[in-house]
């Protein structure tokens, strides 16, 4: 197997298994579609097979930041329904959602107004099922900054309606003296005579790791392993040689040797705490040492490959997700289910053909804004990489613009864009700056043709990004190299995504009825660790 098992921005992995099948989950804060649900046999080659928030009447994220959202669903089955829960953040809070087939439909959300917190979880037992959750600490009077616990709350599995008073089964975290902070991601298991109770602590940065504590009883009380924590990359040293860090936030799974793995989020750093790629979905092996689980990751942490004992299985069709990889995405019937919209789908704004590709209407809105502008993002999953999209656009005046985007979100983004200066085509690339009116103009060359075709090229190479262009699909020019790529690391923009490759096309606030074409998207990663 090999690591991340989902490159690039899939955080907050969730998974089930339901008899050779498995089905896991990410977060996608404002994006749209919502919720990925990918499916495996082997927890090594993973297809995505739908999306759990498809349709604009289940919500949409209009107004929101990027980073605000859908936070860390969690996905569980019993008795031949899925279900899937998640917190919508700043606006309702937690929901649940639930499906026949994990591939979708997914209903509508019901809503929970009594689970007051982030993460939910479910667990099932008999007729049962209880949501566990990150919430307040005990009569909202915080101990200190970052103080939470973990409650559980009983839900009725066919009335999806909460039953009875929550319950604290956590406070604050393993060790409450010791002032942990963030205990968050809980997950229940049951093996044996124990409960397994499980969380992330000490936040989605550098600390994080993953603790457990074990019960006789469902509800408690719950006791700390006194070898906690589970998972920490926090230890090593920090000059190691290609740097797995942030581990936490994880779920284990039976694979399908009868063994226990865990999945959860880590992030690839190319310095320091700096990264472009977001939290990705990682895999350890996991060893019950006297009835407590363990993750294995072996002497120097995780790994970016394990042996597995068992057979593996192909998905027809699939795209690779692991490793180094290149493929490219036409636009002839339908838009690949892993491409992300801004906050919402317009099905009116965009129109596939094998003649043209994607074509979009140049929409007022811009990606600076909290709105829904005319872009369709692929993300990116390396951290040395390229994209590249051949554009049809005649602009016809100055706010008119269509190209490249390399976007991390509202205000951290870089745009290689076809426009008119002056009467005359030109190709620029533009900064984003914090005031969303102003893109702040970093280079500028001409083009031969106001109506014929440009090869856009965006090549990342860790902290720095190239910009270039061809007129001829030969030959090709760079209009800007070593441009700072740490402007649009996690670290610099703050929140919680990955950056995007974006087709966008806008025109910048006025009305407009021209459109831009894009015939393919090509993307290729060649990062260094995985050369060997």
């Amino acid at each position: 197997m090999v690591n991340p098992i989902l490159n690039g921005f899939y955080p907050d992995p969730s998974i089930v298994k339901v008899g050779a099948d498995y089905y896991l989950v990410n977060s996608t804060f404002s994006y749209f579609p919502g919720i990925p649900v990918m499916h495996s046999r082997d927890l090594k080659n993973w297809k995505q097979v739908g999306n759990v928030i498809s349709r604009p009447s289940q919500m949409n994220f209009l107004g929101d930041r990027m980073t605000r959202g859908l936070f860390a669903p969690a996905i569980e089955y019993h008795n031949g329904t899925y279900y899937v829960t998640c917190t919508l953040i700043d606006h309702k809070g937690n929901f649940v959602v639930t499906a026949n087939n994990p591939a979708g439909p997914w209903s509508d959300p019901t809503f929970l107004p009594e689970v007051k917190g982030i993460d939910p979880s479910l667990y099932f037992e008999g007729d049962k099922a209880y949501v566990i959750y990150n919430s307040d600490p005990p009569d909202n009077k915080p101990l200190y900054e970052g103080h939470r616990s973990i409650k559980m709350m009983e839900l009725n599995p066919r009335t999806l309606q909460t039953v009875g008073e929550a319950k604290i089964v956590v406070n604050g975290g393993v060790d409450i003296s010791k002032k942990p902070v963030w205990i968050e991601g809980p997950h229940l298991m049951k093996r044996g005579d124990w409960y397994y109770l499980y969380a992330a602590e000490g936040g989605t940065s550098v600390n994080h790791t993953e603790v457990v504590f074990r019960s006789k009883a469902a509800l408690g009380p719950f006791v700390p392993y006194d070898k906690n924590p589970i998972l920490s990359q926090r230890e090593l040293p920090k000059d190691r040689k290609d740097p797995i860090t942030s581990a936490g936030h994880a779920q284990f799974v039976e694979g399908p040797d009868g063994k226990t793995y865990a999945i959860f989020l880590a992030v690839r750093p190319y310095e320091g705490n700096f990264y472009n790629t977001g939290r990705e979905t990682f895999i350890v092996p996991v060893v019950w040492k006297d009835e407590w689980p363990v993750m294995d990751p072996g002497p120097n942490g995780v790994q970016y490959r394990y042996q597995a004992n068992f057979p593996e299985v192909k998905q027809p069709g699939a795209r690779p997700q692991s490793g180094n990889f290149g493929y490219t995405l036409t636009f002839e019937k339908q838009l690949d289910p892993a491409l992300l919209l801004l906050r919402t789908v317009d099905s009116t704004s965009f129109a596939l053909s094998k003649a043209k590709g994607l074509t979009l209407k140049l929409k007022p809105e811009t990606c600076a804004e909290t709105g829904n502008p005319a872009f369709i993002g692929k993300r990116q999953q390396h951290q040395f990489c390229t994209a590249e999209t051949e554009l049809t656009f005649a602009p016809k005046a100055a706010n008119e613009q269509a190209g490249l985007v390399i976007f991390q979100d509202e205000k951290h983004c870089y745009f290689l864009s076809k426009s008119v200066d002056q009467g005359k085509p030109v190709l620029q690339l533009y900064k984003s700056t914090p005031e969303a009116k102003r893109m702040e103009l970093l280079a500028q060359a001409p083009l031969k043709s106001a109506a014929g075709g440009v090869q856009l090229r965006i090549q990342a190479q860790g902290d720095a990004y190239s910009f270039g262009f061809s007129e001829n699909g030969k030959a090709w020019t760079v209009l800007k190299d070593k441009v700072d790529g740490k402007f649009l690391s996690t670290q610099v923009a703050g929140g919680f995504i990955g950056c995007l490759f974006g087709l966008y096309a806008t025109s910048s606030g006025q009305p407009t009825t021209n459109t831009a074409s894009f015939k393919w998207l090509k993307y290729e990663g060649n990062d260094p660790m995985y050369r060997k």
